[in-house]
């Protein structure tokens, strides 16, 4: 295990050329058993996020860092904004271990707010920009968040307005001295406006000028305090059932998690990595942020939230040699670029994650985005998050069918519902082990111990490994539907109906039936133009797939619900379909 410091980047370098090549060769599962191990190189770094970026400063100083719409930072800009914020963040009080809320869309502020809370140790809570009322209230008070880093308000969310909801306190309070009965923990909102003029609310700007020399002098001190597994950032996870949880992941965990993913993309200090997906999760600030900072390279953000013609625009003008998205994006950039096209030539690489890439989409994005080496990822949360992803050289067909091979120092085992794992080639539960491991669930030891037995983590997800060591997720434990003693695997009927060519999405899912248990529902978005049936559907699936695989509902559909990261919401279609079916049997 090394430190990172001066010599690191040069063994990183080294070691990611391996990892690429050599390494690919022992990746395999051994005598016929569903476990594989990632390469032993590059070495795990035991550093904290103020090391990685010190280091990327003092070899990348003056090139840029960060690219938002109307601004610009290099490497050396960045670090003083991060220390003046840190400043002012001490200036306010708060401490190593504290928590801070951080409730807003892609913003500059945001990324320094990430750096600035690792620099003097205080825990950053993500909020998802989505959330309303309850959910907020929720999250503050589950982790105890002494203040809150909030924009005024984004798309149809009025943040402060919501807080003001929460906390009428403010009106009447003084600055810092905030006493609300709804969020007890919480003294500052501090507001991404360069004057509110509102009582009891503090400004960005104003915090990240209030530190002063006595604050300058104690950063240094507070990181010599500082500890790789130290707990440094609470994310929230959106389960379907109960209130979310918040997986704590230390320094250690994500500084070495993006280091590694960016290895895979062999992303350098030449690269220039476009992020339109949401900083408030792993994909954004672990992946994209802490991925980039690791090797030098600047972090283009096209826009506060996901807009195709805004990130097709900001490739074309930065040159961005590699970009962030769930495949729901690619689509959408896709389906413009038709209409309006753009030199992309720059574009090299990337990562696609979040949902399965149909063939014919990675295709277009390798021709028409001209993305050659474009990778797949998979993981979770509360593994920092990625465990599995492709190299830039694997076929189209690896890229689309599994999503690639296990990270380095991770251990990965399929297992049956004895615990036992199973032969390559059967289906199982995927279960995590290594470096990547989350601190547990905030405050919620049932639930941390219920996930990670063993040092393993359960993952909930269904998979199987092949003989080379290439992992196909196929689908969720809780999602298996049982319909009449059957055990049935949504994902399998999903990528039979995705082959049907007027298929543009599909989702399968089980409701209630008094008779079977449950049957299959599957929600079709139709492709442009397309003219589409349920009989038509089923009449595709009947003599190809089982007869009890074949939807008995199928609902063709403009959309589907999605999460915030793209992600469909099943348990949504699922609620939806039940009151659906539950109002033509009362009729």
């Amino acid at each position: 295990m090394t430190i990172l410091n001066e010599s690191i980047a040069s063994r990183i370098q080294q070691f990611g050329l391996d990892q690429n090549v050599g390494a690919q060769n022992n990746l395999a599962p051994r005598d016929g058993k569903s476990y594989v191990q990632g390469p032993k190189h590059p070495e795990l770094a035991y550093a904290t996020i103020p090391q990685l970026l010190r280091d990327a400063v003092s070899r990348y100083g003056p090139r840029d860092a960060l690219v938002f719409p109307d601004m610009r930072l290099s490497y050396y800009d960045f670090d003083r904004a991060v220390d003046a914020l840190a400043s002012g963040f001490l200036a306010l009080g708060l401490e190593k271990g504290d928590r801070l809320g951080i409730w807003s869309p892609n913003r500059l502020e945001w990324v320094l707010t990430q750096f600035a809370t690792a620099r003097i140790g205080v825990v950053l809570v993500n909020i998802n920009p989505a959330y309303r009322l309850s959910e907020l209230e929720y999250v503050l008070n589950k982790v105890g968040c002494k203040a809150l880093v909030l924009a005024r308000a984004f798309k149809s969310s009025e943040y402060l307005e919501m807080t003001r909801t929460l906390a009428p306190e403010l009106a009447t309070s003084e600055r810092g001295r905030l006493h609300a009965s709804k969020l007890p923990h919480l003294r500052h909102v501090i507001v991404m406006d360069e004057s509110p003029d509102e009582a009891g609310i503090w400004s960005f700007e104003e915090v990240s000028s209030l530190g002063g020399p006595a604050q300058q002098l104690r950063l240094p001190e507070i990181d010599r305090t500082l500890q790789p597994d130290e707990a440094i950032n609470i994310q929230f996870t959106s389960g379907t059932t109960g209130q979310p949880k918040g997986a704590t992941l230390s320094h250690y965990n994500i500084v070495n998690n993006a280091r590694f993913v960016t290895d895979r993309i062999k992303l350098t200090e030449n690269d220039r990595l476009a992020i339109p997906v949401p900083l408030y999760h792993c994909f954004g600030m672990v992946m994209g942020v802490l991925g980039a900072v690791s090797k030098g390279a600047a972090m283009v953000f096209p826009g506060e939230g996901f807009d195709a013609p805004s990130t097709l625009a900001a490739l074309a003008n930065e040159r961005c040699t590699a970009l962030y998205g769930v495949p729901t994006m690619f689509v959408a950039m896709l389906q413009e670029l038709s209409k309006t096209p753009r030199d992309l030539t720059a574009l090299r690489t990337g990562v696609m994650a979040g949902a399965p890439c149909p063939v014919d989409v990675m295709k277009q994005v390798n021709d028409q985005m001209h993305m050659n080496e474009v990778t797949i990822c998979y993981g979770m949360t509360e593994t920092a998050p990625v465990s599995f992803q492709s190299f830039v050289d694997d076929t189209t067909q690896q890229r689309c069918e599994t999503v690639g091979r296990v990270h380095p120092h991770l251990e990965v085992k399929i297992i049956n519902e004895a615990g036992e794992i199973v032969p390559v080639g059967v289906q199982g539960e995927l279960c995590t082990r290594g470096y990547s491991v989350m601190k547990g669930y905030w405050q919620d030891p049932t639930r941390t111990n219920e996930a990670i037995r063993d040092g393993w983590m359960h993952t909930g997800d269904l998979a199987v490994l092949d003989a080379d060591g290439f992992c196909t997720v196929t689908g969720r434990v809780k999602d298996m539907i049982i319909r009449g003693g059957e055990n049935i695997y949504p994902r399998e009927i999903e990528e039979f109906l995705f082959s049907h060519p007027d298929v543009s999405e599909a989702q399968v899912f089980g409701v209630p039936d008094p008779r079977l248990g449950e049957e299959v529902c599957a929600w079709i978005v139709p492709k442009p133009g397309s003219v589409l049936s349920d009989s038509a559907l089923r009449s595709f699936c009947e003599g190809q797939i089982a007869h009890f695989k074949v939807p008995r509902y199928i609902r063709i559909v403009e959309d589907l619900p999605m999460t915030i990261t793209g992600k469909p919401q099943k348990f949504i279609m699922r609620d939806r379909m039940i009151e659906e079916l539950d109002g033509e049997s009362t009729v």
